[in-house]
């Protein structure tokens, strides 16, 4: 593991454009249920019988705001009671040593934010749970924690329309401003790709991978398990994100104590 560490933290410490793709798994490291697998926050059926595919989807937060919002404030209230870990940390320092370091993650959770990461250079593909906005005035409410303690679904104070988190909700397009942003970046070339803690095949997670590695540039994975991905990067790291992430920063910094 440590020749493979020390490899994967040399490509780093060579390129100058790197993109790291986070997903579920990094949150995992902070105490947050990963949305599938073992402790995942839905597994199977909602309690009325549902998928949660549907449960948590566009057409049900308008055909019945309550039944969505029963959901999406679990998923608020697991991500408000977790803090960013030692890995996020890590990524935001690293964004720091490298000017051109992309972040582009899955996750709704603005840990990244709070761990440091630069806005410019985050990409938020599935949106975020705050600010809420109300659908029928638009007016923003910066009161999730309060709301989340109040009947659901959340009211604007100004006109009584249903709130709702810019998130991307199933059945529900992809910001278009944060695809642009990916592909515009992606045109430019990534000299390291590095997927963190996701098992998710969309086009827009893949593609950079592979774009890169059939360019020449170096990919890499970080995941406890092996994935779909593990056979077509370069290097897979097995273990937790909130262990490598930290190594890999204590390599490119040259600390000895990591080594």
């Amino acid at each position: 593991m440590n020749q493979a560490i020390e490899r994967v933290a040399r490509a780093l410490q060579r390129a100058e454009r790197i993109l790291i793709i986070t997903g579920a798994g990094l949150s995992a490291d902070s105490g947050l249920p990963t949305y599938r697998g073992l402790g995942g926050l839905y597994n199977g059926k909602t309690a009325e019988g549902l998928p949660i595919e549907e449960a948590l989807s566009g057409p049900m937060l308008r055909r019945d705001p309550a039944l969505c919002w029963k959901y999406l404030a679990e998923l608020g209230k697991a991500c408000l009671s977790a803090q960013p870990n030692a890995g996020h940390q890590a990524i935001a320092d690293l964004q720091r040593i490298k000017p051109a370091c992309w972040v582009l993650t899955q996750n709704i959770d603005s840990y990244h934010r709070r761990a440091g990461s630069p806005a410019e250079r985050l990409i938020e593909i599935h949106g975020e749970l705050e600010p809420l906005y109300c659908q029928s005035c638009g007016a923003q409410s910066d009161e999730l924690t309060a709301h989340l303690q109040r009947p659901l679904p959340p009211k604007c104070a100004r006109c009584g329309g249903v709130l709702r988190p810019p998130v991307v909700l199933f059945e529900e397009m992809l910001p278009e401003q944060a695809i642009d942003q990916l592909y515009a970046e992606l045109r430019k070339g990534f000299d390291v790709v590095l997927s963190v803690g996701t098992t998710a095949s969309f086009p827009y997670i893949v593609e950079p991978l592979l774009r890169t590695r059939a360019a020449g540039g170096f990919t890499a994975e970080i995941n406890p398990s092996r994935t779909e991905f593990s056979q077509a990067v370069d290097v897979h790291l097995q273990g937790r994100a909130l262990d490598i992430l930290p190594q890999l920063l204590g390599h490119i910094r040259g600390d000895k104590s990591l080594q």
